[in-house]
């Protein structure tokens, strides 16, 4: 197996593709040298003799600055490099395609043969004529005071061929302003997210997010298939009436069934957690080249985490289709940046723990290998947090990085899948199946029971063409009804960003 990789031909570092030691010779490119020191696999190390304030070179753009001089083959870490980063920027529009490329679809390129990929799935048409891949029933509270009603009723009703999942959560009363307004919006777009066949929306009737008004948020909803219960105008016990109400709508649900749809109408959305130093060189391009063939489709695809763009940001800005969407993604970037600096923290401070010690030494490194998700396709529409989808093709969503948070919003915008790389490795799932793609084969051997699909394999000699091939084909069988690990263990949960005060 190859001791190490070269990202890109720029690159002045390299990546230990496992555990390096002291005196190792490397023969890279026609260079041979020896290691300084021991590397621990994912990270990096000097392909060359470099001075304290020059740059990092990976993935063919600076990651970060030395701090103290370093000689060939000695670790490159976040001990000894700083990130660039700074405040606000002004961004100059460098457009990568033409109108042409753009008019003929022709942004959407993907780097290996299609040929015998299905092009469709199984899906559940709904009488609004949206389409969703899950049949579930949901109990949603319009406030946290009802959380335990939720969560029994869920508990009693759900049975071995229907799914009933409730989503308890703080919020929906003592917020203010924008705060409540996002609580109701993410609340609206679960309520109506299609992958539900069935919702029960539960008040307590006192709230601030008062049902009467919620349901009016709605618009024009399907009133057979979502049911409000108030349980302050309840008589006597509110289970009671809560378990007639999820008995009618599993009597509806029961009726539906699979028909085939065009991948054209899957929305999927592209996220990270627990990144490592091989989540950029494996599972993240991986998500890439999945990006880039569901656009080719006619499908949609959302990258989030605006944190985790900065130091990449402008790759995505030169591929905005049009300036207005160039400058909805500079406001985008810099309304986040102020975000930060608003409460006196720096914008460069987002690698976890975790990250660092897998191999991530700044938010610039981080950022290069996490808007690899998003493939090379064009961006086609950019979200403000909690607003749903409205253009096919790639799209931006504004939301933090926090794993729960942003795989909610990517939920609430519309996606009926999240396709989430990761190489420390995480449980969780928000309230669409949360697909795990692991970075590296260990991982992915330790927790058997959280990883969908092992992209470790890539490092392993694994063909790039038949892991794509792969990988299309397990996404499309999740599509389906094929079960993720955190549907199987019931690992279902939503979180609502929060800025604001709490009453």
């Amino acid at each position: 197996m190859t001791k190490c990789i070269q990202i890109n031909a720029a690159d002045n570092v390299a990546v230990a593709i496992s555990d390096l030691h002291s005196g190792e010779v490397i023969d890279l490119n026609g260079s041979h040298f020896a290691l300084k020191e021991d590397i621990p696999a994912g990270h990096k190390f000097l392909l060359k003799d470099t001075r304290t304030g020059e740059p990092i070179i990976k993935y063919g753009y600076p990651i970060g600055r030395l701090t103290g001089d370093l000689q060939q083959g000695q670790w490159v870490n976040e001990q000894n490099l700083m990130t660039n980063l700074g405040g606000l920027l002004t961004y100059e529009y460098k457009p990568v395609f033409s109108e042409e490329q753009l008019r003929n679809g022709d942004d959407a390129q993907v780097d290996y043969p299609t040929e015998g990929l299905p092009t469709t799935f199984m899906g559940f048409r709904r009488r609004n004529g949206e389409v969703g891949i899950r049949n579930e029933i949901w109990v949603v509270p319009t406030v946290g005071c009802v959380n335990g009603i939720c969560q029994k009723l869920a508990q009693e009703a759900t049975t071995d061929d229907v799914r009933v999942v409730a989503f308890p959560h703080n919020y929906g009363c003592s917020q203010l302003g924008e705060d409540h307004e996002q609580t109701r919006k993410i609340l609206r777009d679960l309520v109506l997210h299609p992958n539900a066949g069935a919702v029960l929306v539960v008040g307590l009737g006192c709230e601030n997010n008062q049902p009467e008004a919620f349901r009016n948020l709605l618009g024009n909803y399907d009133q057979e298939r979502i049911r409000f219960m108030v349980t302050q105008q309840i008589e006597g016990d509110e289970m009671e009436v809560g378990r007639t109400i999820l008995t009618e709508l599993k009597r509806l649900v029961a009726h539906d069934v699979r028909t085939e749809i065009p991948l054209s109408e899957l929305r999927v959305g592209l996220k990270c957690g627990g990144s490592d130093g091989f989540s950029g060189i494996t599972a993240n391009p991986l998500l890439g080249l999945f990006s880039d063939f569901l656009v080719s489709q006619g499908g949609t695809t959302v990258l989030t985490e605006v944190p985790e763009m900065f130091g990449a940001e402008t790759i995505l800005m030169n591929r905005c289709a049009n300036r207005d969407l160039f400058e909805q993604t500079v406001r985008l970037i810099n309304d986040f940046k102020q975000y930060f600096l608003a409460h006196g923290e720096p914008v460069g401070e987002n690698p976890s723990p975790g990250n660092k010690a897998g191999g991530i030494s700044t938010l610039e490194d981080k950022a290069l290998g996490c808007t690899q998700k998003c493939g090379k396709s064009a961006v086609r529409g950019v979200l403000p947090y909690g607003e749903r989808l409205q253009a096919r093709g790639l799209n931006l969503l504004s939301a933090p990085g926090n794993d729960l948070v942003a795989s909610t919003a990517l939920a609430a915008s519309g996606c009926h899948v999240v396709l989430f790389t990761t190489g420390r490795g995480t449980p969780f799932g928000t309230f669409v199946p949360t697909m795990k793609i692991a970075t590296n084969s260990s991982l992915a051997q330790r927790k058997p029971t959280w990883i969908d699909f092992n992209a470790g394999q890539l490092l392993e000699g694994a063909s790039w063409q038949d892991t794509f091939h792969a990988f299309v084909r397990k996404v499309v069988a999740v599509a389906n009804g094929e079960l993720t690990w955190n549907e199987r263990k019931n690992y279902q949960e939503i979180a609502i960003f929060k800025n604001g005060v709490t009453l």
